[in-house]
């Protein structure tokens, strides 16, 4: 079965950065693309970036473009999301997902997910 394990989160100054990690297993994901989403308190779950995991491609969201990247290690199967300049309304629950085929956006399009990691940025 397919499994994501996410960690790398914790509490961080505004201005600073933050690596997540999502570890996959159970089975081959050439063919999957793989998103990170994020959740604060009281908001819908809020698409931050994707990465198709054979092509590379990658798509990130609006509110932090410029700011956060995604890319993926085959050998270790895992997917990273660098977060930079991080302000106070990046706080949120950090989750990782994967669905077979083509990058989406919405959470709902995503079959699989990671318990979440915590970020918290203070001001």
């Amino acid at each position: 079965q397919v499994q994501l394990v996410e960690s790398g989160g914790g509490l961080v100054q505004a201005g600073g950065s933050l690596r997540l990690s999502c570890v996959a297993s159970g089975r081959t994901f050439s063919g999957y693309t793989m998103g990170w989403f994020r959740q604060a308190p009281g908001k819908e779950r809020e698409f931050v970036a994707a990465i198709r995991w054979s092509a590379g491609t990658t798509y990130i969201a609006d509110s932090v473009k410029g700011r956060f990247t995604i890319s993926r290690d085959n050998a270790k199967n895992t997917v990273y999301l660098q977060m930079n300049s991080l302000k106070p309304e990046d706080t949120a629950v950090y989750y990782c997902a994967a669905r077979w085929g083509v990058l989406h956006t919405t959470p709902g399009s995503y079959d699989y997910w990671g318990q979440g990691t915590q970020v918290t940025v203070s001001s």
